[in-house]
């Protein structure tokens, strides 16, 4: 009988995995930037940092990337993006089509699947199904982030009170959206504030979600929604632009300053 694949056991499959990710483990204990949320904010800042040399992580809670991006607004799966962030997917190879004067469109899954793909070829490391607890806080700065398997977090405390492990690195990035999780951990120690997003408002929203990002607390940047959710500014829908390049100007900001040593 012909065979088309060499004969490997179950073991040694078993073995792969566990080497692999066991070495990506112990390597990624200490990275440069830490990104909370696989976004589409997140994963440009991602791909930003790591085409430039910088050890970055991406941790996404689900079991896939991209959060609203996929799916565009309204179950349709077409992005709209505001010009100049389409030159950011051209960029990258999606195609965009010109949809009414400074407004284009895409394929949702098509620019999505890109945007992933890109990040992870220039050198972004990503944990899945891992979900933030809590910040590492040093002498007034955040150093790092609490983890856990996100799967614990739907068991009840009885069933699974397994203690998280710690994870550091010289900026932390808020990628999370609406919720802003990683500053609503300080807001809960009375160390920040989310007021929430204000009421759709596209024109307005956008501007200022470029205009907000950046660093809101010493070591902790945010990028994308979660930036009008510290701001209380007017959430955007189903347009993706400053997602987008919000990531990018996030990423620009932290290269200034990733080569400086962590303050102690």
């Amino acid at each position: 009988m012909e065979r088309y694949f060499e004969n490997v056991p179950e073991r040694e499959i078993t073995r792969a995995i566990v080497r692999e990710f066991m070495k990506e483990l112990d390597e990624y204990i200490e990275s440069d930037v830490i990104i909370i949320g696989g976004g589409p904010s997140g994963l440009v800042t991602g791909y930003d940092l790591a085409r430039r040399g910088v050890k970055t992580l991406l941790l996404e809670e689900t079991n896939y990337l991209g959060g609203g991006f996929w799916s565009g607004g309204y179950l349709m799966n077409k992005v709209t993006v505001r010009a100049p962030a389409h030159e950011f997917l051209r960029e990258i190879g999606v195609p965009v089509r010109p949809a009414s004067p400074g407004l284009y469109t895409a394929d949702a899954v098509q620019a999505c699947s890109h945007v992933i793909a890109t990040a992870c070829d220039a050198g972004l490391h990503i944990w899945n199904m891992t979900v933030a607890q809590d910040l590492i806080l040093r002498n007034g700065r955040v150093e790092g982030v609490v983890i856990n398997w996100s799967p614990l977090e739907a068991m009840p405390k009885s069933l699974a009170h397994i203690d998280p492990v710690g994870i550091e690195s010289k900026f932390v990035v808020d990628c999370t959206g609406h919720d802003a999780a990683a500053v609503q951990m300080l807001a809960r120690r009375g160390l920040a504030t989310v007021p929430g997003n204000g009421a759709m408002w596209v024109d307005v929203s956008e501007e200022k979600v470029m205009e907000g990002t950046g660093e809101v607390f010493p070591g902790l940047f945010v990028a994308g929604l979660a930036v009008a959710a510290v701001h209380g500014t007017p959430r955007m829908g189903p347009t993706f632009g400053s997602m987008l390049l919000s990531g990018r100007k996030c990423a620009q900001q932290i290269l200034e300053r990733v080569t400086q040593p962590a303050i102690r």
